[in-house]
């Protein structure tokens, strides 16, 4: 039991310096993996689950690190980024 503690306190020390990013994706994906197992009862399931979750996690993430900024699409057609308007 304690081993699995220090396990655990080992882990969530490592995804403590990672950007809200990464800790999106790694969340995302142990979530995904533990749901999909479960769900689907076979490896594959949480193979799937997990790429699914981390792909979540990781646009959930991203979208937190550039809080402020919006995307918006030119006339061709180009995606870009830039302050969204304060609204008042």
């Amino acid at each position: 039991m304690m081993k699995k503690i220090a396990i655990s306190m080992a882990l969530l020390a490592a995804l403590a310096s990672c950007t809200p990013t990464e800790q999106g994706t790694a969340i995302g994906a142990g979530t995904g993996a533990v749901i999909g197992g479960a769900i689907s009862h076979s490896w594959g399931g949480a193979a799937v689950g997990a790429v699914a979750g981390g792909l979540a996690g990781a646009l959930i993430g991203q979208s937190v690190e550039r809080r402020g900024y919006c995307v918006y699409r030119d006339r061709y057609g180009r995606r870009y980024e830039a302050r969204c308007p304060r609204n008042y």
